[in-house]
């Protein structure tokens, strides 16, 4: 994985979270959802960066492995809010495709490590 783009990306995506947020609690939309979608759309940069603090392969394994996890948990979140037209279509296709992005990156990165003998 290349740890600066996976950075950039995940760090970029959190940002556009936390302005569909905003945006989401001004539209009136259920509280509940948007706070499942900010903790895990921003926890994906958040576990990258403390991979980069690792103390062992493993447990970089791990931080790696969680961010996964938290991506497709917001994927989940990005489809309810959709479905429940709390999102418009060009809002759910643009965040469609980043958090896709950042799963295909995050999934390759597991298989890779986890082929390794950690």
């Amino acid at each position: 994985m290349n740890e600066s783009a996976a950075h950039e990306k995940s760090f970029a995506f959190s940002i556009r979270i936390v302005s569909l947020c905003r945006h989401l609690r001004k539209q009136r939309c259920e509280q509940a959802l948007i706070q499942q979608i900010l903790r895990s759309g921003t926890s994906i940069g958040a576990n990258l960066a403390e991979a980069s603090y690792a103390v062992s392969k493993k447990d970089f394994f791990s931080k790696v492995h969680i961010s996964l996890k938290e991506c497709s948990e917001t994927w989940y979140w990005l489809r309810l809010l959709h479905a429940t037209s709390c999102l418009t279509d060009q809002q759910f296709e643009s965040l469609k495709q980043d958090c896709l992005e950042l799963m295909r990156l995050l999934t390759a990165t597991t298989k890779t490590l986890a082929g390794q003998n950690l």
